[in-house]
């Protein structure tokens, strides 16, 4: 009895001893080694946001080629990948689209958007579906969006008016203004029923909210900084220009809600007409709030200005710079349009060179080189590196656009090569997706490429260009803004000699 006793405490003791050294074991084991994806050297606290410069895009893109076309950043606490190649975007937002497809929760837009309860900074989940389904089902299907072919060729027809007007002094026109009217005008027609370009508060409102969504305060990547909140003023901000937006977006709901319906006259709806009939016949089913319609009227407001007014313009700068070009775009133009006074949309279809000069603009002049940032839900595996979840993800389709390995002499502006390739910006196409590709890729291609394919054929069909300062068109400044947009840094002025038709 004695001798078992003795067995059983040598028996559990060992058993003890045995239990706590695999533990210990565990505990001091080195874990499997992650394979990060490379990364530039990085100082502490800022991690690499001191090397963003003011073009980030560019400043970015000088980092991939010295660290790979997949880089790990850290700014400040935050760590963010970049993609910088066609492949690393096809793994991306092709074959991990799911997991890619959230947005880090930003407090800037959160409060502009109304707790983002809009398309663009909406987290994924069942909330921006519905509203995503909205916009393309009811809002940017192709029938709504011919639907409007009557707002773009009036609008267009004015600018031409327009112009004729403030060249008939011979001085230089400010074309970037007359291109950002164009689109103000066109939006507002479309989204909220009028036109309120010339309203004193309204390029008021709308310029101040634009340029605080391009804001991304420093306090946000490190949080030991928040105190600087109580003293830089941006909070104040902020609260004062979603106060504003809101005041205004009430007086357009409401306005439409006692305003007589036209579509008995056939009158064409606008978008807030149309979210105010969801809102009614979805009531007791899928509710939509007013603050839901308030925030998907300022995606579709914002992005569809800002994208359409970019990518005109750089398409004028570069016809400008390069007369030859100019002049096969207006061969062409003047061709189709034969003997007519105005120019419609199914002449468009008889214009390949057109859309070619469209497609290289884009491709030169990426409005959001920079794809609007999204997060990662789950840890992964992204071309053999380790990607850990919460790590947010920059897509540089600035940098893959001018990759010389997809495009020959990417720095030159020769539409040509359109005519020679299938390259679509629908999505299908990872070396050429300026507007987004994937679930969080843009829905309004078609409306934005629609006024800027008629904008561009009444120009160059009524007009010859040169710059005031006689024939040195390669000197016209084509300097980048910065921001999230790639808007001409200096407005484009030139002479307009009206041609007679």
């Amino acid at each position: 009895m004695l001798f078992f006793s003795h067995f059983l405490v040598v028996l559990l003791s060992t058993s003890l001893f045995l239990f706590f050294l695999h533990k210990w074991r565990r505990s001091h084991s080195p874990e499997p080694r992650k394979r990060l994806p490379p990364s530039p050297r990085k100082l502490p606290l800022i991690g690499n946001l001191h090397q963003l410069g003011s073009v980030p895009h560019r400043s970015l893109q000088s980092l991939s080629r010295r660290h790979g076309p997949l880089m790990l950043l850290h700014f400040g606490k935050v760590p963010v990948l970049i993609a910088s190649s066609a492949e690393a975007v096809r793994e991306i937002l092709k074959n991990q689209d799911l997991i890619f497809s959230s947005r880090p929760q930003l407090s800037i837009a959160s409060r502009l958007f109304y707790n983002n309860r809009d398309v663009i900074f909406a987290p994924y989940g069942e909330l921006w579906r519905q509203n995503r389904s909205i916009c393309v089902l009811h809002l940017l299907s192709s029938k709504s969006v011919q639907s409007y072919r009557g707002v773009r060729e009036e609008e267009t027809s004015l600018m031409v008016d327009r112009i004729r007007r403030l060249g008939a002094s011979s001085k230089p026109v400010n074309l970037s203004d007359v291109i950002q009217s164009l689109t103000i005008d066109v939006i507002c027609r479309v989204a909220l029923g009028k036109k309120y370009s010339l309203e004193s508060d309204f390029k008021g409102i709308f310029g101040e909210f634009g340029e605080l969504v391009g804001i991304l305060p420093l306090w946000e990547y490190i949080p030991c900084l928040r105190w600087m909140r109580r003293f830089d003023g941006l909070d104040k901000r902020v609260e004062r220009a979603a106060e504003k937006m809101d005041r205004f977006l009430e007086v357009v709901i409401q306005e439409h809600r006692v305003r007589e319906r036209k579509e008995g006259d056939g009158g064409v709806l606008d978008f807030v007409d149309i979210l105010l009939d969801f809102q009614r016949e979805n009531a007791s089913l899928t509710p939509i709030e007013d603050d839901t319609i308030k925030a998907i009227v300022l995606d579709m407001f914002g992005a569809g200005n800002d994208t359409t007014y970019i990518a005109l313009e750089w398409a004028m700068t570069e016809l400008i710079r390069n007369p030859e070009t100019m002049k096969t775009l207006q061969t062409e133009v003047r061709e189709v349009a034969g003997n007519k006074d105005e120019i419609d949309e199914q002449d468009l279809e008889k214009m390949p060179y057109l859309t070619a000069v469209i497609k290289e603009s884009l491709r030169l002049h990426s409005p959001i080189p920079l794809l609007i940032r999204r997060e990662l839900t789950q840890d992964t595996i992204v071309l053999g590196y380790d990607v850990a979840s919460g790590t947010r993800v920059m897509i540089n389709v600035g940098a893959i656009l001018k990759d010389p390995s997809l495009w020959e002499n990417p720095e030159e502006f020769r539409p040509e090569r359109f005519l020679e390739t299938s390259r679509d910006f629908r999505g299908q196409h990872f070396e050429f997706i300026p507007f987004g590709a994937g679930r969080r890729g843009c829905p309004g291609i078609t409306f934005a490429v629609a006024v800027d394919e008629l904008a561009l054929a009444k120009l160059v069909h009524k007009f010859d260009f040169r710059l005031p300062n006689g024939p040195k068109m390669k000197e016209l400044d084509v300097s980048e803004s910065s921001g999230i947009t790639t808007q001409k840094k200096c407005p484009l002025l030139v002479v307009a000699t009206p041609r007679d038709c």
